[in-house]
């Protein structure tokens, strides 16, 4: 093996070809790095001219379920190798004199079709994911609506009847047009509410009803809740709670209209006979889990499952490509029973992953298995760790002690068990799944995995968006024509624009875009304000999309990258030079002002001059000169290996 550095100097091509194998040429600075044809110090810091996932890609399954590390390549078919990576060596080649030609650069970011997109709150470098770990209700399981919907919906009123509710309720029939995820439920004046981050009421419903403002402030002064006060505000955040939401509405219109009751402030008379809007909630909640646990949800479920189960034939490829990059697993609070016909059901296609390849059981896709979860207290203390028998679906008795064997199915665990079964610590992981409670914020606060979450209602989102711009549009124009009524106003001027038309027009503009969404308007705004729903989602969740399978449209080497989030002040400004403001008392606060700078230096030098034998051991701050501030994503293992 050759050590001979030479072909390293500036003036040598980026790439070589010798004999049918590679050398690979990098920007120099220092890292050892092995290949078949030399070894030299080289870095990983800049950017490598043949992708790393290229060779990955010509290694002989390098190491199964795990990166390489170094590279030891021998191509053998160095024609197909040198087809693969020319276009990607054209275009890094457009990029060779960046950023000196930055000035002249007008291009417009490449995005996927916004149907196939994932949406990046926190970046995420893919590469150094290990392990994917998935949900199976509305993850994996996509239930049909409003046909899922309707089900759990007439099978909570028929409970509710059963245990003395009158019969009328039957004639109920759920309407898909009404509910929103995210609402909240006031226990104490039975209204469903529409809140932002901060527990501003956007939206307020009673019954069918929904309020006007002089309305709502009869019962909320401020149209402000303490969302902290869970004994009385209900967060309705998951799919599930759809029926729910639509069968409060329907109770709260029923008695707060039908002859036989007497509406009161909260709740309902019949006769001596009082029902709280707090008795009534409890009522439905319970009903709601009998269904779920004891009812017939589950088998209905399955007696029709082309009914009420998404089948996607993307499932099976797409996993399959994940299990050769990283180990997969599965966390579901469902029994194995269930999960078993819904997972067999997802993958009952006469093929493999790929037409042409053997039909494969759902279990050979994953590397860990586990059922009765019991999240979100899975991401904390967890439950005993079984054995399932696959045949009864009966749990063996004792607690699994034992490594992970592939094939098997488990029952309970932690997400501490996940971590140690699977070889993998917290950021290590991303997990998948459509809750954005039990899945997405315990999971991120408790153990700091990745958070993925599904959003099915944003494919619906995105119509709105796209369809109805020119609402958008026309209300950006209304905004531009409000700026320009105050343009040549200052605290001096006596007059008052008539801006009342500007702003009846705003409100008629963002009702039309409000009811495009639903009755309830958009899951993520009310206007110009972000509900509850939003902010929990841009919080907790490091990439969110329709659809996890929209991961099928991405390289397992893609960096996920956030967008800048611009405050007011960013959003609202233009990139063009504004001179200092002298006269303003702050102005001497640019830390970074140029003769600040210089003038701060003789200072420094005087100082150290006059007390050169009594001055500290560092007398001033020095500006990093190094990369020292978190920006987008957390490289510390780049960093260790970089030193």
């Amino acid at each position: 093996m050759s050590h001979n550095n030479s072909w390293l100097q500036k003036d040598r091509p980026r790439s070589e070809v010798r004999t049918g194998r590679l050398t690979l040429c990098w920007t120099l600075q220092s890292k050892h790095v092995s290949t078949s044809l030399t070894t030299t110090r080289t870095t990983t810091n800049t950017h490598l001219l043949i992708s790393l996932q290229s060779f990955q890609k010509l290694t002989a399954h390098a190491q199964s379920h795990r990166r390489c590390s170094s590279f030891n390549l021998e191509l053998r078919d160095l024609d197909s190798f040198l087809k693969m990576t020319t276009s990607w060596s054209d275009r890094l080649q457009k990029y060779a004199d960046l950023p000196a030609n930055m000035d002249g650069l007008a291009m417009k970011k490449y995005r996927r079709e916004p149907y196939h997109r994932v949406f990046v709150n926190r970046s995420l470098a893919m590469e150094k994911i290990k392990c994917f770990g998935f949900d199976m209700d509305y993850t994996l399981a996509v239930y049909k609506s409003p046909e899922y919907e309707s089900l759990g919906f007439e099978l909570t009123v028929e409970r509710l009847v059963s245990i003395g509710y009158p019969q009328e309720l039957l004639s109920f029939v759920y309407d898909p047009s009404f509910p929103t995820r995210g609402l909240v439920f006031d226990t104490m004046y039975g209204n469903l509410l529409k809140v932002d981050a901060y527990g501003n009421i956007l939206v307020c419903v009673h019954g069918f009803n929904f309020l006007r403002g002089p309305e709502t402030r009869e019962r909320y002064p401020n149209k402000f809740i303490q969302r902290g006060d869970t004994e009385r505000f209900y967060i309705l955040n998951t799919l599930f709670n759809l029926p729910e939401t639509y069968l409060y509405a329907c109770l709260v219109d029923f008695f707060s209209n039908c002859d036989r009751y007497t509406s009161c402030e909260t709740g309902f008379k019949d006769g001596d006979l009082f029902m709280s809007y707090k008795s009534m909630f409890q009522d439905v909640r319970d009903a709601v889990d009998w269904v779920h646990f004891k009812g017939t949800l589950k088998e209905k479920t399955v007696e029709n499952l082309e009914k009420y189960v998404v089948k996607d034939g993307k499932l099976p490829l797409l996993l399959s490509r994940m299990n050769e990059v990283a180990k997969v697993f599965l966390a579901t609070n469902s029994d194995y029973k269930y999960t078993d016909k819904i997972m067999t059901y997802l993958f009952d296609f006469p093929h493999g992953p790929k037409p042409g390849t053997a039909h494969r059981p759902w279990q050979s896709y994953f590397d860990l298995i586990l059922v009765d979860a019991r999240k979100p207290l899975f991401f904390g203390e967890g439950t005993v760790l079984r054995q399932v028998d696959t045949t009864t679906g009966r749990l063996k008795i004792g607690t699994y002690t034992g490594p992970l064997q592939h094939g098997i199915v488990y029952s309970g665990g932690s997400s501490d068990i996940v971590c140690d079964l699977l070889g993998a610590k917290g950021k290590d992981i991303v997990y998948i799944g459509d809750h954005i409670f039990g899945d997405i914020l315990k999971s991120k606060k408790r153990q700091g995995w990745r958070t993925f979450l599904v959003i099915p209602e944003l494919a619906q989102e995105l119509h709105v968006w796209t369809d109805k711009s020119s609402l958008f549009e026309e209300l950006q124009g209304l905004d531009i024509f409000l700026a320009e009524l105050y343009k040549h106003l200052d605290s001096s001027s006596n007059e008052r624009p008539d801006i009342s038309t500007i702003q009846r027009r705003v409100k008629k503009v963002t009702h039309d875009m409000d009811m495009c969404y639903g009755m309830m308007g958009s899951l993520f705004r009310s206007g110009s304000r972000q509900t509850l729903f939003a902010s929990q989602v841009m919080r907790y969740a490091d990439l969110y999309a329709a659809s996890f399978i929209n991961l099928l449209y991405y390289p397992f080497s893609y960096l996920f990258r956030a967008a800048h989030v611009l405050m007011p002040h960013e959003s609202t400004v233009e990139h063009t030079h504004v001179d200092i403001d002298t006269e303003s008392p702050l102005a001497t606060r640019n830390r970074s002002h140029c003769n600040d700078c210089k003038d701060l230096d003789c200072k420094r030098n005087h100082l150290t001059r006059s007390f050169s034998e009594i001055k500290p051991p560092n007398l001033f701050p020095q500006t990093p000169q190094e990369i020292t501030h978190c920006h987008d994503e957390d490289d510390d293992e780049e960093e260790e290996e970089e030193e």
